[in-house]
């Protein structure tokens, strides 16, 4: 048994790097991260990729760091959409801090294991503090908190089951509980209701008025008409900065209502909660600070790379009431006096100390640089709203954040199909990115600004790829005529 243990000790022994090559891992790494970010971030946001990549087997003995550095550039980075582009103006554009790397190497490194305080007391309370500075951001109390989660998935799913439980609801409660939101509501809130095992619940779908904002009188009209014919309603969901548009419900009024019913008050702010640190928005903003949950993403907002969104909650032992559990071989890390565990407020135990990279970015920039980036998504956005008018475009509600939606409208040509071939164009060409949506059956193209390397010349670009879209569109149409 021995003999076999120490042949086994020295093989794997291999798996504790020496500094030299250590160091030669780390140079050829930050030789190809400087490649991406000065060469590589600067060529085409898009490529479509037409035909499969041959796949990169795994065999017994080591490959050289070259040889797979290589497969990323050529088999993975090659292709697709460019998140880290300044060109990146689709969906909700992310992050990507070069801090976020430096963040992320050192958690990785150490292997901190910020789950539970009795593991990481420092961990934990560096990643409890980033959380309370949100919610102190956000208007609530002292005494709230959340939790750091992957992203607004997680955080809008926490928030659900949270709300649940609150209200006391059991599964023969489902086909009479009501659930209040628009249709502009981002899709991982129903999916969430479906994990969530709330697939039988009544989800009320309230209008919006021409601004696309939820209609309040809508609401608390339908609220009332429910509980007359003897339904529960238990959740309202409103959005502060919606995928579709970018818009903010109106907080406050939906405030009113949901305290007059006594309803748990969720708030998707994923995408626009961070636009509060701008003085001229916050009141828009009105009204966030008397829901009971608000889900907000740093990986978009603070521009912190993929994998870091954040849910707050002003309750605490209703979210530690649906998430705390107490396993037997865990019972050494049970102690009152220390702080709230990350794995008492999320469907998580062992997770990543994501918590480094928005603390590191955070201090290593300062806030005003982040308040300046931020604002200068605001005016870049406003900006093309201006720009694309006087192209002839028709444009949706004016931006209220960094988000907003156009349409061209041909004289003989059918407007969807027209769009449609217009963003086909735009991703052909790849230069810059954009995405498109449908909105009661219309077909819209959307720009949203969120990068931090997006700045005026690239929205420039865009007008110019778009107003070269119309052109090439136009002839084709006068040929085939």
């Amino acid at each position: 048994m021995l003999k076999k243990i120490k042949a086994l000790e020295e093989k794997s022994r291999k798996l504790e790097v020496a500094k030299e090559l250590r160091d030669h891992w780390n140079y050829q790494t930050q030789q190809y991260a400087n490649h991406f970010l000065d060469v590589r971030n600067k060529g085409k946001t898009y490529v479509g990729d037409d035909q499969p990549k041959q796949l990169l087997e795994f065999q017994d003995n080591p490959r050289p760091i070259e040889e797979l550095i290589d497969y990323i550039n050529t088999k993975v980075d090659d292709t697709g959409l460019n998140p880290a582009s300044a060109k990146h103006f689709g969906y909700i554009p992310g992050g990507g801090l070069f801090t976020t790397a430096l963040a992320d190497y050192i958690a990785a490194t150490s292997n901190r294991y910020a789950g539970i305080s009795y593991a990481s007391p420092g961990g934990v309370r560096m990643e409890n503090q980033l959380i309370k500075w949100m919610c102190k951001l956000m208007g609530y109390p002292e005494s709230a908190l959340g939790n750091l989660t992957s992203g607004g998935s997680i955080a809008n799913l926490i928030a659900v089951v949270t709300a649940r439980d609150y209200a006391g609801l059991k599964a023969i409660d489902y086909p009479k509980a009501c659930i209040y939101l628009t249709e502009h509501v981002h899709h991982c809130v129903q999916k969430a209701l479906r994990i969530a095992g709330l697939g039988e619940v009544q989800i009320r779908y309230v209008p919006v008025n021409e601004e696309m904002k939820m209609d309040t009188s809508s609401l608390d009209e339908q609220i009332r008409k429910d509980i007359q014919n003897g339904f529960k309603p238990f959740l309202i969901v409103a959005s502060a900065g919606t995928t579709n548009t970018g818009v903010i419900d109106p907080l406050d009024d939906i405030a009113e209502i949901s305290e007059k019913h006594n309803i748990w008050y969720h708030i998707d702010a994923a995408y626009g909660g961070f636009f509060i640190l701008m003085e001229e928005l916050k009141d828009k903003f009105k009204g966030i600070e008397r829901s009971d949950s608000i889900a907000i993403d740093p990986h978009k907002g603070l521009f912190i790379s993929y994998g870091l969104g954040a849910i707050l909650v002003k309750n605490v032992k209703a979210v530690y009431d649906t998430h705390h559990y107490i396993a037997n071989y865990m019972q050494d890390a049970i102690n009152p006096d220390i702080d709230i565990s990350p794995a008492d407020m999320s469907p998580e135990l062992t997770k990543h100390f994501r918590g480094m990279r928005m603390w590191l970015s955070m201090h290593l920039f300062g806030l005003d640089t982040l308040k300046a980036a931020i604002e200068e998504k605001i005016w870049l956005c406003r900006y093309f709203y201006k720009k694309i008018q006087e192209q002839g475009f028709k444009v949706g509600p004016y931006p209220e954040l960094s988000v907003m939606i156009f349409r061209y409208i041909p004289e003989d040509e059918d407007a969807d199909g027209f769009n449609q071939k217009l963003v086909q164009f735009i991703h052909d060409d790849g230069r810059v990115f954009l995405s498109s949506t449908t909105i009661n059956g219309v077909f819209w193209i959307r720009m949203a600004i969120g990068s931090f390397r997006s700045h005026l010349e690239h929205v420039d670009l865009s007008l110019k790829i778009i107003e070269e879209g119309i052109l090439s569109l136009n002839q084709k149409i006068q040929v085939e005529s």
